[in-house]
């Protein structure tokens, strides 16, 4: 698996997930300061240079491949209007600047833990690498190359420090495979009837009930509860009395609050929960499938995925710890967006695919 791969599923989600997806910058190398690492804002570094982390230096040139070829994948999706748009108060643009830091950053530091770990790409890899920068090379017009500030040799070495940062990824998680057990992986299908314990006003304040009131809403459960036993139809109390948004989840361990999972993982199939108490009220849960192999297979490489990415998070956490860094703060702010209609260059990525995964 490509580890820096733009999802197909996240290239067809609506507009507001792409806005959060951009916000979450998980791979990011601090450059505000935080526990074991040195900053340095400016210092010894040229107009031409972004940023520095030990002996790896970004250049401005790196900057712009990424960045234009990330805002012309976007556009395509989504259209030019996306970055006059806001999540949480940040614009697009911004976000997507931070989010090309970080992805930047990641080779670079990644290039650091490879010759650490005494790990490199044979022969094999740098003539995939050299023949992937050729070609993203050829694609590129004469006004590109001069905007941009890329040569043919500079792309193949960021096809090389790519290729490098996946491989010592895939190098440090190859150990990581326990026994996942289906009980750990199932998923399970479930009804439920939710009364709620607490207010939400116009303006999206939630206030908590009063005691009288959770206590009328138990009473509320309890007498719903009590219909459900004596045989209604379940399906149709969820339609009358449901206060949730959701009458059926299906989910794996790990998702739901823990009383509710515990509740509802207890369940066979078509029995019915006692009132389960959660942050949010009072559930009514009827299991409608207990066991679905093809979910439950699928589950288990999302769970291997997920161990695998927290067993390499641990080594890097700890590697970029011992790391100092140097922004170009000035120069980093003077980056922006090309708004030029004969910029149009978004296979970079695409590219490496070709010749890395495909």
């Amino acid at each position: 698996m490509n580890f820096y791969k733009i999802s197909k599923t996240a290239k067809r989600a609506p507009f507001i997930r792409l806005a959060l997806c951009l916000l979450s910058v998980v791979f990011v190398l601090s450059f505000a300061g935080c526990g074991g690492k040195t900053v340095v804002l400016t210092t010894g570094l040229s107009e031409d240079e972004i940023f520095k982390i030990e002996s790896e230096v970004c250049t401005r040139a790196e900057i712009m491949l990424y960045l234009t070829n990330m805002q012309n994948v976007y556009e395509g999706i989504y259209g030019e209007e996306i970055w006059n748009t806001q999540a949480d108060g940040v614009s697009i643009q911004d976000s997507l600047k931070e989010t090309v830091l970080a992805r930047i950053s990641r080779v670079k530091v990644l290039k650091l833990l490879a010759e650490e770990e005494g790990v490199s790409l044979n022969k094999e890899e740098r003539d995939r690498a050299e023949q992937a920068g050729k070609e993203y090379f050829k694609t590129l017009s004469d006004e590109e190359i001069e905007i941009l500030g890329v040569t043919e040799d500079l792309v193949i070495a960021m096809y090389e420090e790519y290729a490098l940062a996946d491989k010592v990824y895939h190098y440090l998680i190859q150990d990581v495979n326990p026994e996942i057990s289906d009980d750990d992986a199932r998923t399970i299908t479930v009804s439920h009837i939710l009364i709620r314990t607490f207010h939400v006003d116009t303006n999206g304040k939630v206030t908590p009930y009063s005691e009288a009131a959770k206590e009328e809403a138990r009473q509320r459960a309890t007498e719903i509860l009590q219909l459900a036993r004596d045989g209604e139809n379940f399906e149709q109390l969820v339609l009358t009395y449901n206060e949730d948004v959701n009458g059926s989840l299906s989910f794996r361990k790990g998702e739901m609050p823990a009383a509710y999972e515990e509740a509802a993982f207890n369940l066979a199939t078509d029995e019915i929960s006692q009132i389960v108490e959660t942050e949010y009220g009072y559930y009514i849960i009827k299991c409608i499938n207990t066991f679905n192999r093809e979910e439950t297979d699928a589950n288990k490489i999302i769970i291997l995925g997920e161990q695998k990415e927290a067993a390499f998070q641990a080594v890097y956490e700890e590697f970029l710890g011992t790391l100092t860094g140097n922004l170009n703060q000035k120069e980093w702010e003077k980056i922006t967006l090309i708004s030029n209609p004969s910029v149009t260059t978004d296979s970079f990525f695409s590219i490496y695919e070709k010749y890395f995964y495909e």
